[in-house]
């Protein structure tokens, strides 16, 4: 029986991607391979609660919402995450993955909504983006760039333009919490006419850095 580490399950607004604003259930599951020098979630890299498949389907289905994501932690350094991502689209939930692009997404459910956040400089794990991964995304997908700095942008224009992104699915660019002040992120795109998508991350701006939401 397939279980898995799952730091928590709760249900808040969606705070970034296509589907910001919409109540969602999210299911972290705990451990990451990655050390993001900018990650909010660092509690999830161990700890969590043992939980089969049906204990969450099970659990999911009480809050009675139809958007369901994915994430960590990063999801998919646990081997039965493909499986739990099927499972949830077989019930019919509207499931989207969050992940950091490291680990090879070919056995995620082409119905999974794929969130990939590639690595910038200023992460401090720019070497473990796969890019073989960006063969894999559909129109429905996004690729997501935490900026930090102007070295940050220019190095995800340089990704953009050189992968042509914007012809294969979404692009975002979101502002890196208290290091990147958005205003000017958004000047940049503006003066460069770039066809990505700005956004920031609206539970931070409702809640600050709480966990849980």
């Amino acid at each position: 029986m397939i279980s898995f580490r799952i730091s928590e399950i709760f249900l808040s607004l969606q705070g970034e991607s296509r589907s910001v604003g919409f109540p969602t259930i999210f299911i972290r599951l705990t451990g990451c391979p990655l050390r993001c020098g900018y990650c909010d979630t660092r509690y999830a890299f161990q700890g969590g609660e043992s939980m089969t498949l049906d204990e969450v389907v099970q659990r999911i289905e009480e809050f009675h919402v139809h958007h369901v994501c994915v994430t960590g932690g990063e999801p998919l350094a646990q081997k039965g995450c493909p499986t739990l991502l099927s499972a949830l689209c077989d019930k019919g939930y509207e499931v989207s993955l969050e992940t950091c692009g490291a680990i090879d997404l070919s056995e995620v459910d082409a119905r999974v909504i794929k969130v990939m956040d590639l690595k910038t400089p200023g992460s401090g794990e720019m070497e473990k983006n796969c890019y073989e991964n960006i063969t894999l995304l559909t129109r429905q997908d996004q690729v997501k760039f935490v900026i930090c700095n102007r070295e940050d942008y220019q190095w995800a224009k340089e990704l953009l333009l050189n992968h042509d992104l914007p012809g294969c699915c979404e692009v975002l660019f979101s502002p890196c919490f208290s290091r990147q002040e958005p205003a000017e992120l958004a000047q940049w795109i503006i003066d460069d006419h770039l066809p990505v998508r700005f956004q920031l991350q609206l539970h931070k701006i409702l809640w600050g850095e709480a966990e849980g939401r």
